[in-house]
């Protein structure tokens, strides 16, 4: 009897994966012979269970690697186009969750890690306070429910089961009794593979960790074709995980390690080398953006309008002081972790009628992975080419000193220069939940972004700051009335006082402007 034989290429997986592995079911377990031949009577159940379970990676469709090698985000007459349809993003998107992630609602047990000591004990917090943060997280999500939670000291948070002996069987006994449970959620950065493995194989449901879910909630807040490709890529390395898992579970059903025809590769290098291709291509497309997003940038410069980055711990009220500042009733803030996840920019004047743009970034959370701030650092680069940045902290939260450190680290990781983080304005929010605030700290600016306290304030500190920053010049020009100079100067300057002379018919102008602008103002209408 001849055996099936399956050529498998990047070129042509599409349809072979779009069939859920039905043709490599056919070719380990349909030819009697094969079987018999290998005299493996455990080849049919890994056959069927790769037909038939949630491989652990969602089926994807490719585009044509020739397609992919061929373009370089131009065409042939060298003009610029998008990388990706919109169509493909979606595509993308929408066919490569990791599984058991987005599977309709979730009933949660929460189980936090207290470590005692060691280079991983927490010093500015409590388990407390970590285990609220990890209930809000599940609480973002819609149909997510926390059903029960746990705080269990570990001397071995390395260790495989995290935890002594002793102590994951209280666990396991816990969880065995809570009824409903459909996943367990273990409050730490990331789980290694086969401790993911180890404990669903104990608890007999999805287990996820704080990677997984933040990336989660990441998915459901998604708008832009940016973020949906950043998380797609932030994706990767939990696909990754999930793949290694499942497949250590074939191989142990002996369906596993099989060589796929006449190929020359198993099953697992196939899925290793579409992750890769896939994530060539999100990162090909991403950097396309990052040089518009540059384009921008350098047309925001141009203009010559100060960029101020406002950032922060997530839910620390960014969105709601920036709607504040510049009146924008476009703006929805909303109380949610992660509302914002995409880079937006808003215009508002400060007191002397000078233009300037906030922009509105990601917030930051406490022990996320760098993986997963490398995949947002197209968006997070915005923050380096600020003039100013504004630190937003939620003075009421009972973690806002963790909280600052948690920022400054992050920025720390983006090498954030020296000369922001030295000017960086630090701003107090929502302390109309605290009776009778007084700061502790005489830099920071006390405000009530949702009662528009403190405003003022904090609008002549931004202009106090973008001056020093951007090198503008508060100057007098006389002008010729009958000349354009007062309405070039409306246009390319901030304008702030007008002095009419009607006999000479001149005026002399107090304006704001920056050095590349008085540049041209000069070369137009000479030095006066």
């Amino acid at each position: 009897m001849r055996f099936y034989h399956v050529h498998v290429t990047l070129f042509k997986l599409k349809s072979f994966i779009d069939c859920k592995f039905c043709c490599l079911d056919r070719t380990l377990g349909g030819n009697a012979n094969w079987k018999a031949k290998r005299g493996d009577q455990k080849t049919q159940k890994g056959a069927t269970i790769l037909q038939t379970r949630a491989f652990g990676l969602s089926a994807f469709r490719l585009k044509s690697t020739d397609d992919l090698s061929s373009s370089n985000g131009f065409n042939e007459e060298g003009e610029d186009e998008d990388f990706l349809e919109d169509s493909e993003v979606e595509e993308l998107f929408q066919q490569q969750i990791p599984a058991g992630i987005g599977e309709g609602q979730h009933r949660v047990f929460i189980i936090h890690p207290d470590v005692k000591w060691g280079s991983r004990k927490q010093h500015l917090t409590t388990a407390e306070l970590m285990m609220a943060e990890a209930e809000g997280l599940v609480n973002t999500l819609e149909n997510w429910t926390v059903v029960d939670k746990m705080i269990l000291s570990t001397k071995t948070p390395e260790k495989k089961r995290i935890f002594g002996k002793g102590n994951f069987q209280t666990l396991t006994e816990r969880i065995r009794q809570t009824a409903g449970i459909t996943a367990v959620f273990v409050n730490v950065e990331r789980l290694s593979p086969l401790s993911e493995r180890e404990f669903e194989e104990v608890w007999g449901v999805k287990v996820f960790d704080r990677y997984s879910v933040v990336l989660h909630i990441f998915r459901c807040n998604a708008r832009t074709k940016e973020a949906k490709l950043q998380i797609s890529l932030a994706e990767i390395p939990l696909l990754r995980s999930r793949l290694k898992n499942e497949m250590a579970n074939l191989d142990q059903q002996g369906g596993g390690s099989r060589y796929i025809g006449g190929s020359g590769e198993t099953l697992y290098e196939i899925q290793q080398r579409l992750l890769k291709e896939r994530e060539i291509k999100i990162r090909l497309a991403l950097e396309k953006l990052r040089k518009k997003r540059h384009l921008l940038r350098s047309q925001r410069k141009h203009r010559e309008f100060p960029v101020v980055s406002v950032l922060g711990y997530t839910n620390c009220g960014k969105t709601t002081l920036i709607k504040a500042l510049t009146g924008d009733t476009g703006l929805q803030p909303r109380n949610q972790l992660f509302a914002t996840l995409d880079v937006t920019v808003h215009a508002g004047q400060l007191p002397s009628h000078m233009t300037v743009l906030y922009v509105d970034t990601i917030g930051f959370l406490s022990q996320l992975p760098h993986q997963l701030i490398d995949s947002f650092s197209a968006t997070l680069e915005d923050i380096k080419h600020s003039d100013l940045l504004i630190h937003v902290r939620d003075i009421s939260h009972p973690e806002t000193a963790n909280q600052k450190v948690n920022v400054l680290n992050v920025l720390k990781n983006l090498q954030i220069p020296d000369r922001l983080m030295n000017s960086m304005i630090e701003v107090h929010n929502k302390t109309d939940l605290i009776t009778n605030y007084e700061s502790a700290e005489p830099a920071a600016l006390p405000i009530s972004a949702l009662e528009g306290r403190g405003l003022e304030q904090l609008k002549e500190a931004v202009e106090e700051e973008i001056l020093k920053a951007t090198g503008k010049q508060i100057l007098d020009l006389t002008v010729n009335l009958s000349s354009p100079q007062l309405s070039w100067l409306y246009k390319e300057a901030t304008v702030q006082d007008v002095q009419v002379n009607a006999d000479e018919g001149s005026a002399v102008v107090k304006v704001i402007i920056g050095t590349a602008a008085h540049g041209r103002y000069k070369k137009l209408f000479g030095s006066r």
